[in-house]
């Protein structure tokens, strides 16, 4: 007769060798019932996270023409001389062009210190808009799409808007800290470019 190695144990409940059958079939059922419902549920906030973003957004009008303020966003060596927030800004990608799909090497600085970040352009319009994608792991736990968008507005001023949209699983858990130490530094970039803009325009 063939015998059973105590192999054929190890990943069995000890209480299940003794309990009758009907016992057992009804513990496997309650098990694989927990297990979908929590898989349902991770699932389930996945996509939610993934759909309600987390925005931040700063504005600042200043007398300058659309070109004028571009030439400043777009001068990524100069950031280390007058940005607070993006202090360094490089295109490490092939060619090394600033261009859509190509990847940049950001480093953001806030209260709590530095973060590296890669993202990927994925606008490029002169003198309207620059938008890029950054991501954290695989894709689901923090993508941040950051985007500088130039308006003019009249009489010889434009508006630049700052904004960036935050989704994934780990994202509602540090909504407080974005809002509290990531946007005063959107602010702090929009008025030191403002300044940027017209110290250029004198020279």
């Amino acid at each position: 007769m063939e015998r059973k190695s105590d192999c054929d144990h190890r990943f069995t409940d000890p209480a299940d060798r003794y309990a009758p059958a009907p016992a057992r079939r009804r513990r496997r059922r309650v098990l694989l019932g927990v297990t979908a419902a929590l898989v349902a549920l991770l699932c389930g906030y996945t996509a939610w996270s993934n759909t309600h973003p987390v925005r931040l957004t700063a504005s600042i009008e200043m007398e300058a023409s659309p070109d004028e303020v571009w030439q400043v966003l777009t001068d990524l060596a100069a950031y280390p001389q007058w940005n607070p927030f993006m202090t360094s800004t490089e295109v490490t990608s092939k060619g090394g062009r600033l261009e859509e799909g190509a990847t940049l090497r950001n480093v953001m600085h806030d209260r709590t210190g530095d973060t590296v970040f890669t993202p990927e352009v994925l606008t490029l319009e002169p003198g309207r808009e620059l938008r890029w994608l950054g991501k954290m792991g695989p894709g689901w736990i923090a993508d941040g799409e950051h985007r500088f968008v130039i308006e003019e507005i009249g009489g010889g001023r434009v508006r630049l808007t700052q904004s960036e949209s935050f989704t994934g699983v780990a994202v509602p858990f540090v909504e407080g800290q974005l809002r509290a130490d990531t946007l005063p530094q959107f602010r702090a970039m929009n008025e030191a470019l403002a300044r940027r803009v017209e110290a250029v325009g004198r020279e």
